[in-house]
């Protein structure tokens, strides 16, 4: 046989480093982390092995030890140490993100990104104003206008903290235009907005519920996340939160959803993020404690996979596992 193309001469060691197609490096990642107004001490997360919450006295550490491993951003995830049914302690300017935030700011050179939402703060666990319901009554209603105005403050609330990006992740219509207008008129213009444009309404948050204290106590989110099955309705809410100001968008979650992953990433010239979340990370690791699969090859590969459809940042609790294999 004579074969003129043949592409195994191009995976020899020293040659397929070469020709590698997709590059993933440890500032391409964010690492969540977990600040806990309710503890002195650190607090092991059972469904996420690896991963803790920390006290606000311990945060400016745990940033630390993320930047050791060379990625250079984190995603605050707040729990706060009392909770109401409108979230008050979201925008608090003593709050455990808004602590935290100035804290890390000032102490590291971490870029710091903070997650804008309601559903950690309210005592319903909902991502915002939920209408009056009798108590049997499993049905819901956010009040999606009510709701962008406490979006707004607590926005502002975090960059008057330091915050270098916030991001929305509530999927509360117009909450991109409600933010950006809030942070504009404080005099915050130049901090970026990464909007969570198409998050879909998932079995794979389990875990982080527990990590965030943040699962609802009736219903479920499915009246204001989105449908799995839907596909043009994620594009349409990426061209609303484009429209309104967005200046990086996320699908989260991200192994289920690399078709989003990839359309965004071809219809727009916005930096694409996504959330490699709970779910895909706790259910690579219970595999790997059962011995049918090795952790970090996988990790790895699932993340070039996120890097190949198109992303270009990824939030991810792999983050620190991986990151010294990378350039």
């Amino acid at each position: 046989m004579n074969f003129t193309d043949r592409p195994r001469r191009l995976r020899r060691d020293g040659i397929r480093e070469l020709v590698s197609e997709t590059t993933l490096r440890a500032n391409d990642l964010i690492a969540p982390v977990f600040v806990d107004a309710t503890t002195d001490e650190r607090v092991e997360i059972e469904s996420m092995p690896g991963h803790e919450r920390v006290p606000i006295a311990e945060s400016v550490a745990r940033v630390e030890e993320v930047l050791e491993t060379g990625v250079e951003a984190v995603m605050l995830f707040g729990i706060p140490e009392s909770k109401d049914e409108r979230g008050s302690r979201a925008w608090a300017e003593d709050g455990v993100v808004q602590e935290a935030t100035r804290r890390i700011t000032a102490e590291t050179d971490a870029t710091v990104i903070t997650d804008v939402c309601l559903c950690e703060y309210t005592d319903h666990g909902h991502c915002g104003i939920v209408e009056d319901r009798a108590a049997d009554d499993p049905r819901l209603t956010v009040k999606n206008d009510e709701t962008l105005e406490l979006l707004r403050k607590v926005s502002v609330s975090h960059a008057e903290a330091g915050a270098e990006m916030v991001a929305p992740s509530s999927m509360t219509d117009g909450m991109v235009e409600a933010i950006r207008t809030g942070l504009d008129e404080a005099g915050f213009s130049d901090v970026p907005i990464m909007s969570y444009a198409a998050k879909y309404e998932s079995a794979f948050y389990g875990p982080f519920r527990d990590a965030a204290d943040g699962a609802p106590a009736f219903g479920d989110r499915r009246h204001y996340q989105m449908d799995p099955a839907n596909v043009r309705e994620a594009m349409r809410e990426v061209e609303l939160d484009v429209e309104q100001g967005a200046d990086v968008l996320m699908v989260k979650p991200a192994l289920p959803y690399l078709d989003i992953v990839r359309d965004i990433r071809e219809e727009y010239d916005h930096p694409v993020a996504a959330y490699n979340v709970s779910g895909e990370y706790a259910m690579l690791h219970a595999a790997s404690e059962n011995g049918w699969l090795d952790l970090r090859e996988t990790a790895l590969e699932s993340l070039l996979s996120i890097k190949r459809a198109g992303a270009d940042l990824i939030l991810t609790y792999f983050a620190e596992d991986i990151a010294d294999e990378l350039a």
